[in-house]
Parts: C-alpha cells; structure tokens; sequence
C-alpha cells in the first residue's frame, strides 16, 4: 500500500488490517514444526551412525596391524637374493679355474702372458731377464699326446691358444719354459728395431734401421724385393703366432699394422703378392691370419684375392681320375710335371689360414690331399710293406712328376729330403696319430734330421718342430727337451743390434742363408709351436 493511501485510510481500519496480518502469521508457526522436530531426528539419526561407523572402524583398524606380525613372515628382500646368486656365481668360476689348474699345473711354470697393453713403447725398456736361466733345469710339459689340426675348423679352433689362459695351458702341458717365452718376446723386440719406415723387413739392409750398437751384418744377397715380401710375411706371423695382432691394444700393435700395411700396398689387382708361389703363399698366410684373427673387413678382400692366385695356380691332374683335379704347386705356373714340396708346404699352410677365416679356397684343398698321397706313394714305391708306425720309416720327395711318377728325392738328411714338409702338410691335410704315413715320415724325422746343436737347418727345424707337436708321444719329448734350449742357448743377448736374433751362418737350405731375418723368423716359430695351433681331439 503506497503511503498516501495509507494515510487517507481510517485508523481503526488499518490497525484491523495490521492484526489480521499478524493472526496469519501466528496461525501459519503452528503448522511448520513438526517438519523440523522430523529433520532434527533424522540427523540426529546419520550422526550417531557415522560416530558409530568411524568408532568401529578405528578400532578394527587397530586391531588389525598386530595380527599380521604376529602370523606372517615377513618375505625376502629382492636385493639379498641377487647378491646370493652372485656369490654363487663367484663360487663357480672359483672352483672351475681350480679343477683347469689341476689338469694343467700352469703355477708352476708361472710364465707371464701379457694379453692387452695401450702404448707399444710402454714396456720397451723391459729386458726379459728369463733368458739368462739355466734352462736345462726348466720345467717340461706333459707327454704331448697327438692333437691334430685336421683340414677343418675356425680361427677359435685353430688360433684359440695364442693368448690369455689359453696360452699359458698350452705352454704348461708342451713342454714350454719361461725361458722359451723370454727369447719369443726378445726375437718380437728384435723385429720392431728392424723394421723398415715402410712396413717391410728387409732381407739385406734390416741392420740400418736399428739404432743399437754394435751393428749386426747384412743379409747376403736375395735381397730382391720377392726377397722382402717372403722376410715381412715372416716377421708378421711370428708376432701373429704370439697372439699380437693389428686390432686388440698390444704393444706390438702399430708394428704389426705397418707390416700388413705393406703387404697390402705391394699387391696387384690380381691379387698377386710375388711372382713366385712362394713369397707370395707366405705373404698371404700373413694376411689369412691376420683377418681370421681380428676379422678385419680391410684385409678380407686382400686375403681373398690371395688366396685365388693360389688356387688358380695350383696344379692339375692330367688323368682326372676324380671330381677334383688339382695337385700342388710350382713356383710360378701350375704343372702336373712338377710338383715342388717346399713351394706347395707354404700354399698349403697359407690355405689353412683362410680356411681358419671362413674364406673361400673351392677344393684346392682335396687337390691337396690327392698331391700329398699320391707323391708320397711315388716316393716310397713300397709303402704298402710299411706296417710298424713305431719303427718303419719313409720320405718325401722334393719334386714329383704327376704324369710319370718320377721323384727328385735327395739323400737322407740333406737339402732335397723334403720329409719335414710331408710330415707337417699329413697333419694340416687330416692325417692322425697311428697314420703310417705320419708316422713314418715322423720316425725318419728323428732319425735323420735330429737337430743336436745350433746351427742347423731351420728350414727343416720349423717344418719338423710342427709336424713333431703334432704327432707327440715320446718323440715330442726328445725333440722339444733339445731343441726348446738349444734355441734359448743360441739366441743373441745383450749385444745391441744382435740383441734377440740367431745367427744365420750355418743355417743354409736351398740358397736360404739370406740373412738374419730368416733366421730369426724359423727360430722364433719354432719356439711359439706350443700355442700356436690350437691342438685339437687327442689319443
């Protein structure tokens, strides 16, 4: 109601309307309080439930902690049992180096294998004190039973015993000596001084290169560059031989690069190394070796090719009496006419090699095997009546004519009586212990070619110190209990430039007096037989 109406209205008349208003009002309280006592109750009622619920739950939540202690374990850390199965395998590698000391008492010969350096100049003033032992009271290895290497098999079967523990058991059950390992590293010293600035070694003018003094002589001619090529295949097997390669961090590491560096340069797009078959197998078994060592993808291709010229040159049967034709080597072109033993030993042994690096060498050797049966059967015309492998005996010869039988054979002992290369190729081409042709090659070994005193052939002293290890028994005894410490005894110590060399006067075969290069290379792998080639199976 506006204001003026209220003031024109009757008094009495708006207090009438005013106490109506509030009769309504009162009227209206009466009727609303049922609703509240109601929702007063009803919250009343959820409270108490949820005072209830969380009093109940609390005191459940109590209860429980201590009924889990009390009836379950508490389970195993993860970490502790991680370190218990390391202590087990601690405790498996300590009882496995434990029963391989008891097969091979390598303590005792305690002959120190350095497997990984970083600097090849870190140990260059170490001079190996060992070789100044008495080595007629060293120590001697097992009776070396026969492990042939076979015509098969990887670099891991072959090359597996050139370092590491591997190196050491195989030193131990050969028969090596700390001394023996001494005048090795001293001959691999006495490499590295000689070395020329381009890689090679060369045959006569390797004194210029070293700065000890005295000087040693010159090599005396053959100093052509086939020459070279044949001494840096040498020198990079022997350390090869020792376990040093261009790839694992040794200190011969760089020397060894820069050989094969050279070898690599020299070669031609045909893969040729040398014109002759015989620096050329030498320079390519240094490669083979090399890349079945390291698997260098560098020197595959170069092996390879290598490895073709060799098996495109090997001779072939004119008769054809098998699927395979081929026979050994000449010292260039292959001729059934003439089959040279000392060129075709070095063809074999470089193919070997790249059998050991998964190359490819087609069938050259099953031509191998067919050249080695077949001249030692024109060698020996009554090898049939040979029946006692420990007394009979045979040769092989230094040319055969495939097409008429005839042999060059020389006399026993002398340079033409090529059965050290017989010998050894019977042993890279399969043949085992009990073999009569191993065998009696073997027995005219000992007979006729015992190497007494320095100097002597090395030529046949390397062929025969392998094909000897091999065959083992008792004549492995006699020959490395000679020839180990005759090779010690001779070394040159302590005189500068001849420091860890043998002198080559005395050591002629076939024109090879070349020089101290030769010499060396024949003495040093002669001295590394032990672990050299990996022996495998066994009598």
């Amino acid at each position: 109601m506006a204001r003026d109406e209220m003031e024109d209205q009757d008094p009495e008349n708006l207090n009438e309307e005013l106490l109506e208003g509030e009769g309504e009002e009162e009227d209206k309280e009466p009727s609303g309080a049922p609703g509240w006592f109601i929702s007063i109750g009803v919250h009343s009622l959820f409270a108490l439930i949820f005072y209830y619920a969380v009093w109940a739950t609390a005191e459940e939540d109590t209860e429980l902690p201590p009924m889990k202690v009390t009836t379950i374990d508490p389970p195993p850390k993860k970490e502790e049992k991680k370190d218990l199965e390391r202590n087990i395998e601690n405790t498996v590698e300590i009882n496995v180096a434990t029963e391989a000391d008891v097969a091979a008492p390598i303590t005792a010969l305690d002959v120190p294998v350095e497997e990984k350096t970083t600097s090849e100049d870190e140990n260059e003033a170490e001079v190996a004190k060992g070789r100044e032992e008495a080595v007629s009271t060293s120590e001697t290895g097992s009776t070396g039973a026969f492990m042939a290497i076979g015509a098969g098999g990887g670099s891991a079967g072959m090359f597996g015993s050139r370092n590491g523990g591997g190196k050491r058991r195989a030193l131990a059950k050969g028969g090596g000596t700390r001394a023996s390992e001494s005048a090795v590293d001293a001959a691999l010293r006495w490499f590295k001084r000689h070395q020329s600035p381009n890689g090679m070694w060369d045959a006569e003018k390797y004194p210029v290169n070293c700065t000890e003094t005295p000087k040693c002589e010159p090599g005396q001619g053959h100093g052509s560059s086939d020459a070279n090529v044949a001494m840096t295949g040498y020198a990079v097997l022997c350390f090869l031989g020792a376990g040093y390669d261009h790839k694992t961090p040794n200190k011969y590491k760089a020397t060894v690069e820069k050989g094969l560096e050279y070898l690599r340069s020299i070669q031609t797009g045909d893969g040729n190394l040398g014109p002759r078959n015989y620096e050329h197998a030498v320079a390519t078994m240094a490669l083979a070796e090399a890349y079945a060592m390291t698997n260098d993808p560098d020197l595959k291709q170069p092996s390879q090719k290598g490895l073709n010229v060799l098996i495109a040159r090997q001779a072939k049967d004119a008769k054809g009496d098998s699927a395979y034709n081929g026979l050994g080597w000449d010292y260039v072109e292959g001729k059934a006419e003439r089959n040279d033993s000392s060129v075709s030993g070095w063809a074999v042994m470089a193919l070997k090699s790249g059998l050991a690096g998964g190359l490819n060498v087609g069938n050259a050797m099953d031509g191998a095997k067919k050249w080695l049966k077949r001249h030692w059967e024109a060698t020996n015309p009554d090898w049939k009546k040979l029946s006692d492998p420990y007394a009979d005996t045979s040769t092989f010869a230094y040319t055969w004519d495939a097409t008429s039988d005839k042999v060059e054979v020389g006399a026993p002992g002398q340079s033409h009586d090529l059965a050290p290369v017989g010998a050894l190729c019977s042993v890279f081409l399969g043949h085992h212990a009990g073999d009569i042709m191993l065998e009696t090659l073997c027995n005219h070994v000992m007979k006729y070619q015992f190497p007494a005193k320095y100097p002597c052939n090395t030529y046949f002293m390397y062929y025969n110190t392998l094909a000897v290890f091999q065959a083992g028994g008792q004549r492995w005894d006699k020959w490395n209990n000679t020839v180990r410490d005759m090779l010690v005894n001779a070394q040159r110590k302590g005189d500068g430039c001849f420091d860890g060399s043998w002198d080559y006067a005395g050591t002629m075969f076939h024109g090879h007096e070349t020089g101290r290069v030769l010499s060396t290379a024949y003495c040093c792998l002669s001295l590394e037989v032990y672990y050299r080639y990996k022996q495998v199976g066994g009598k």
